[in-house]
């Protein structure tokens, strides 16, 4: 394929998504399209393993293209330079000097990012925050995770690990969470707390959770977020006021971080954001309703991230090509 002389002068990078199960990978150009996508089975834990599949796939996608640089996007933390995974919870990836050891296989220039980092800054460059100078993306998922970009620029903390939105403790004594503590955002505005919410339903065998045992052939146990926002979706008044309930944390959650941060919007990314409207108006509900100084200060506004799966991948590109460039 024969590209435009204006795609040439901006640059080619591949962007990687690297997790639990599977290694994707794209070709991505200067503004944000994918042109070209493979994937592969993550190959268990073995980091030299993980380096591998990655070497194959940039030789793959850059066979016939002249490629500057290589984004790679993983949950963990990463160093502030971009080159050593500090934690990885997937992978067998303690204070990895990844970057270093790519580029000596690929012989080009390798940038590491947090995922949560690159679909956050694939949404500043090219979605749903395009324009917003200060935007905070928060992705619903199995937990939930986040990143900022404040004043054009993604702002990691001190230490590299900002943006464990998920973590806050918005209920003192609640739910245990997976990171040792009780009462995280992620207990109740995530994809687990969705689930978890509806399976307690379905389990009592509630006369309004019928639909959710007719969806799952009567085992409550299967009961997951997906089932119910594609119930809800279809119009079943439980799933629809689960969702509603879980709105309203996430807009309260959002107010919190608000209060510190006040950006000028909120992207909402991730599995949960499927739900659209059902989850979107109840949190924008809740945000107003708990907002410090609300009716006296302006408001940030909430958006559905426009990117979809491959955010993290683009991100993750566009962020070496700027790294490569410097």
């Amino acid at each position: 394929m024969r590209l435009p002389n204006r795609m040439r002068r901006r640059g080619l990078a591949i962007g990687i998504d690297i997790g639990g199960t599977k290694v994707a990978a794209g070709l991505v150009d200067g503004d944000g399209r994918v042109l070209k996508q493979a994937r592969r089975s993550t190959p268990g834990q073995d980091p030299r393993e993980v380096e591998a599949v990655i070497v194959d796939l940039v030789r793959e996608l850059s066979a016939e293209h002249h490629v500057w640089s290589v984004g790679i996007g993983a949950a963990g933390w990463m160093d502030l330079a971009g080159s050593t995974v500090l934690f990885s919870p997937h992978l067998a990836w303690r204070n990895e000097p990844l970057r270093e050891n790519l580029e000596r296989l690929l012989r080009r220039r390798v940038f590491l990012v947090n995922d949560a980092d690159g679909a956050a800054w694939a949404e500043y460059r090219f979605g749903a925050g395009a324009g917003e100078s200060r935007m905070v993306c928060v992705t619903l998922g199995t937990g939930i995770g986040g990143a900022m970009v404040l004043d054009g620029r993604l702002e990691r903390g001190r230490y590299g690990v900002a943006g464990e939105f998920g973590h806050q403790i918005i209920m003192p004594g609640g739910h245990r969470c997976e990171c040792g503590n009780r009462g995280c955002w992620e207990q109740y505005a995530s994809g687990n707390a969705l689930g978890r919410e509806a399976r307690e339903l379905a389990a009592a065998n509630s006369p309004v959770a019928q639909e959710l045992l007719r969806a799952v052939d009567g085992n409550a146990e299967q009961v997951t977020g997906a089932v119910v926002t594609r119930l809800a979706l279809e119009g079943d008044p439980a799933s629809i006021e689960l969702l509603d309930e879980v709105g309203q944390w996430l807009g309260l959650g959002l107010a919190n971080l608000a209060a510190a941060l006040d950006p000028g919007m909120f992207v909402i990314g991730g599995g949960l954001s499927d739900a659209g409207d059902l989850l979107l108006e109840p949190a924008r509900r809740s945000f107003a309703r708990n907002l410090t100084g609300r009716g006296f200060r302006p408001a940030a506004e909430m958006e559905r991230a426009a990117m979809g799966p491959s955010a993290g991948m683009i991100g993750a590109a566009d962020l070496s090509r700027i790294a490569a460039r410097r």
